[in-house]
């Protein structure tokens, strides 16, 4: 196990080495589509609060239009840093913009990623359904679902979340994506939680500092957070995908059961 836990943090810190020179020498044309994401997310935001009380039918065609249009550029940062990890250093953001089919693709895979996350809380339910009959206090029964739910929701969200770089990298299809994510993570779980907890390490300080009631200090760590830890998590997580995707052994489209554990 520890031998295992070094090995997982030597991949976790090389991961993080290269993402932190690709960014430092891309950095302005990366941090320029994460400010559109963070424009975009906070326009939306200002959109429905005024049109709350408007129209109601508008305020749903907007929000999908925000909701797109931040898609659309999440998925072209992803193809763009592809660009940039192939080393071709005369691509333009323009041209990383998605195609119609990819984007068609990506809500389809999003769809199926909801289903799965409600499918795996829906079995931990019906696994604790029948502790009922056996007379435990059923205080007890639900907070442990409850907590056993949440647990397995974010193993499945870490497990399947890598579709979208099938989507952009591969051309696959909605399916085919989940189930290639679920394959390439499979043995990477504990290098992809502490990667993810090395690049959430800023955003759990800000919640520590909020809770503290330190304004001025918080406000730093969310400019420090949004401006450099964004970018830099995104690169990460685009090699990180290339590096599982490297050492993965599998032959033809993979299946979902020998893949699960």
């Amino acid at each position: 196990m520890i031998e295992f836990l070094k090995e997982s943090t030597f991949a976790t810190n090389e991961v993080i080495g290269k993402a932190w020179a690709v960014t430092k020498k891309n950095y302005f044309s990366i941090a320029t589509l994460c400010f559109l994401m963070f424009i975009t997310s906070n326009a939306s935001g200002l959109m429905a609060f005024f049109l709350k009380d408007v129209n109601m039918g508008l305020s749903v065609l907007m929000a999908f239009f925000f909701i797109m249009f931040y898609f659309t550029i999440n998925l072209s940062l992803f193809k763009y840093i592809f660009h940039l990890l192939d080393d071709d250093l005369n691509v333009s953001i323009v041209s990383t913009i998605p195609t119609r089919k990819q984007i068609i693709r990506f809500l389809v895979a999003m769809l199926y990623f909801m289903l799965c996350i409600i499918g795996v809380y829906s079995l931990v339910i019906l696994i604790a359904f029948p502790f009922i009959y056996l007379g435990i206090n059923m205080d007890i029964i639900t907070n442990i679902a409850i907590s056993v739910g949440i647990i397995a929701i974010f193993i499945t969200w870490i497990r399947i979340s890598f579709f979208p770089f099938f989507i952009i990298d591969k051309n696959l299809p909605p399916f085919s994506s989940i189930k290639f994510s679920l394959a390439i993570t499979k043995g990477n779980f504990t290098k992809i939680l502490l990667l993810l907890l090395v690049l959430g390490g800023f955003h759990l300080l800000y919640l520590f500092v909020s809770y503290l009631q330190w304004p001025v200090i918080a406000f730093f760590i969310n400019v420090l957070s949004s401006f450099i830890v964004v970018p830099l998590s995104s690169v990460a997580l685009t090699i990180a995908y290339r590096k599982m995707m490297s050492e993965y052994k599998g032959e033809g489209e993979p299946d979902i059961i020998h893949n699960i554990v």
